[in-house]
């Protein structure tokens, strides 16, 4: 990502949590007021893949980079992340374009490209608001 001048490292896989009592993935907690493309619009939730990355923002990266989405920790499972207090890890990022790049950058993990870990309705809606994204 340095290459790239993109101030963030994938510094974890996070295991997310789920709603209580069921297998159902816990909703996310979504800055819809940063969310200028309506990436988030009728998404409740990403996917359960057990591993998920946490996108760190590096020195810096709170100026060019809009964190879009968390997504809640399993706390049964413990983590240097959860140990140190984090509940949270960022899943869904934006970089708007600027003077050095002509087009958005959107870093969400590529198990939000297929149903296998469900989410089938939310993930159908975050597809359409990405194909139709301006």
């Amino acid at each position: 990502m340095k290459a790239l001048d993109i101030p963030v490292m994938n510094q974890w896989g996070l295991h997310p949590a789920v709603v209580e009592r069921t297998n159902d993935i816990a909703p996310l907690t979504a800055f819809h007021d940063f969310d200028k493309k309506g990436l988030l619009k009728n998404v409740p939730t990403l996917n359960f893949h057990p591993h998920l990355p946490h996108y760190a923002l590096m020195k810096g990266g709170e100026k060019t980079v809009q964190v879009l989405a968390r997504q809640r920790i399993d706390l049964d499972r413990p983590h240097p992340f959860t140990l140190a207090g984090n509940t949270e890890f960022n899943c869904l990022l934006w970089l708007p374009p600027n003077k050095q790049r002509a087009g958005d950058i959107l870093m969400v993990d590529s198990t939000n490209f297929t149903t296998l870990f469900g989410g089938t309705d939310s993930l159908k809606n975050f597809w359409k608001n990405l194909a139709t994204m301006k």
